[in-house]
């Protein structure tokens, strides 16, 4: 049984949820890009309930990333999973992803 993936907004945060992988990171990316395009200024996106991920969830916090700096605002990422993080600190991007994790690379 596959898990719902999706993102709600609530009070100007975005929250992922289920899992990000290779078979919808295409579809979640798009989703967050939409709700981007809806919040002010400052964007947080909170990842506690996001439950699998593979590399391809880090190319979408980057896209994220890109189309936020492109429409002049600012991210955050929150409570990123530690397999997520582990992933960002792998391919050396952690300073490309602005970050409220409390672990390795805060």
């Amino acid at each position: 049984m596959e898990t719902e993936t999706g993102i709600r907004v609530e009070e100007g945060c975005l929250f992922v949820f289920g899992a990000i992988t290779y078979d919808n990171v295409v579809r979640a990316t798009r989703a967050g890009e939409a709700a981007v395009e809806m919040n002010s200024q400052r964007v947080v996106i909170d990842l506690a309930e996001v439950t699998q991920v593979d590399s391809s969830a880090v190319s979408m916090l980057l896209e994220w990333v890109r189309v936020v700096q492109t429409r002049g605002q600012e991210i955050e990422f929150v409570n990123l999973p530690a397999n997520l993080a582990d992933l960002i600190e792998l391919y050396d991007v952690d300073d490309l992803i602005p970050s409220g994790y409390t672990g390795k690379f805060s």
